[in-house]
């Protein structure tokens, strides 16, 4: 059962305080994280980036275990019928592990944010005046089916001088532990506390609605998942959440896009990967260009078996295809299903995008620099992107190392979290015995 699930069926209401079982466990773990994140905000770049290294190659190692572990889950999964976007989530090869063990090594090639100083000016007064970048202190993360997101998190939060609380979805129960016993072990190697990164290694579910309600122990929370699990986390949370509710991603062909870059970048951002929150989901064609790119994209997703949903004007060229409701333009599918809609123009596009959009990533195929810029101006979502896939919008790829989700908020952070968006700034004073 999916963390939506579970969440869904408890009460939103917050935990009795002094109670003993689940409660006073988190409390417990809270305690310890608060202690672990004094110890790792001092720790020096090259003991946090051992701990990164040391990851990268215990996970190659343990591969085997790990996907042995992934193997239950999946087996367990399909017995309960989790959806297919699910799974695909859920699931790990041995890319993948490559993949998660990559990532750490990036994680641990970037710059360590903590302790720099931005935009220290020379006042009137001779006091120097700037900011530096700090941890945020204790971070909850609630994420469900992706057990990268175990490493994923562990490396963004370590190497930002974070200590972090994970609770992974109950359907990557043992994927996600088996990654926590890497995890621990490249702590203890590089000589830090296991404290630093806490897996939860329960599904009780007020695991999650305690976590939420200690502010006393946790900076923020982040939750990655369907739009149920975040909405929970954002209704019943005590704490700060960075978050992104979901992902409606629009592709928009202006009527001066070059047509051979239109096709290749609206079926990659459909069918590169379906059960994603950068996933294009309506495709938004200029009917100046719509009888050029419609056919031959119609035949392409035919042969990747994707369900068309169109516009009434979709459909005079499309005659095969099924035909959009009012409900498809706000829809986040997660699988091969895309709806279509022909547009008069970039005005219309934008209104479009406005109107059903999720703030999330949006892109537009032109030739016409003008109107890229005014598409990149105007459109208000956390990734804009020009002639290019939204399947780009992701930490990796924008050369984070990784991420820790997506944010559509406009604060703290916006879009890929990494590591800057694990840091808050504080305003530093530098005098020599100045007094006013």
């Amino acid at each position: 059962m999916s963390p939506e699930a579970v969440n869904k069926s408890e009460p939103a209401r917050a935990p009795a305080r002094g109670r003993s079982g689940i409660g006073a466990q988190m409390r417990e773990r809270g305690e310890r994280a608060r202690r672990a994140a004094r110890v790792i905000a001092r720790a020096e770049a090259g003991q946090k980036n051992a701990a990164l290294f040391a990851l990268a190659d215990i996970l190659a190692a343990e591969s085997r275990a790990i996907l042995a572990a992934n193997a239950m889950d999946l087996r367990e999964g399909r017995d309960a019928k989790l959806e297919a976007a699910l799974l695909d989530r859920l699931e790990l090869n041995g890319e993948r592990i490559a993949a998660m063990a990559d990532g750490m090594r990036q994680v641990a090639g970037l710059p360590d944010p903590v302790g720099e100083i931005l935009e220290l000016k020379m006042r009137p007064s001779g006091i120097q005046v700037g900011r530096m970048r700090v941890p945020l202190g204790v971070v909850g993360i609630v994420y469900e089916s992706r057990p990268n997101v175990t490493a994923d998190a562990a490396a963004l939060c370590l190497k930002s001088g974070n200590a972090c609380i994970l609770r992974g979805g109950s359907e990557a129960f043992n994927s996600n532990q088996a990654i926590a016993r890497c995890i621990e072990k490249a702590l203890k190697d590089a000589g830090l506390s296991a404290d630093i990164v806490q897996v939860l290694d329960t599904t009780d579910r007020r695991a999650v609605g305690e976590m939420l309600t200690m502010p006393e122990y946790v900076d923020v929370v982040i939750p990655r998942g369907g739009k149920e699990l975040v909405a929970f986390v954002s209704q019943n949370a005590r704490v700060p959440v960075i978050k992104h509710l979901h992902g409606i991603c629009h592709v928009y062909v202006d009527g001066q896009a070059d047509v051979e870059k239109a096709i290749a970048v609206a079926v990659n951002a459909k069918t590169q990967r379906y059960g994603t929150c950068n996933t294009m989901e309506t495709l938004l064609v200029d009917s100046e260009i719509a009888e050029r790119v419609l056919p031959e994209l119609g035949r392409i997703y035919a042969e990747h078996q994707v369900e068309l949903r169109g516009c009434e004007r979709t459909r005079r060229i499309l005659r095969d295809i099924k035909a959009a409701t009012a409900e498809d333009w706000d829809t986040e599918y997660l699988a091969p299903i895309l709806s279509i809609r022909v547009v008069d123009g970039m005005d219309e596009a934008i209104d479009h995008i406005a109107t059903h959009g999720s703030q999330h990533t949006d892109a537009i195929v032109t030739e016409n620099l003008s109107r890229a810029r005014r598409f990149v101006r105007e459109v208000d979502s956390s990734s804009v992107m020009v002639n290019a896939s939204t399947r780009f919008a992701d930490g990796y790829e924008y050369g984070l190392g990784a991420e820790i989700g997506i944010s559509t908020d406009k604060f703290h952070a916006r879009g890929p979290v990494g590591l800057d968006g694990l840091t808050s700034l504080k305003w530093i004073v530098l005098g020599d015995g100045h007094i006013r």
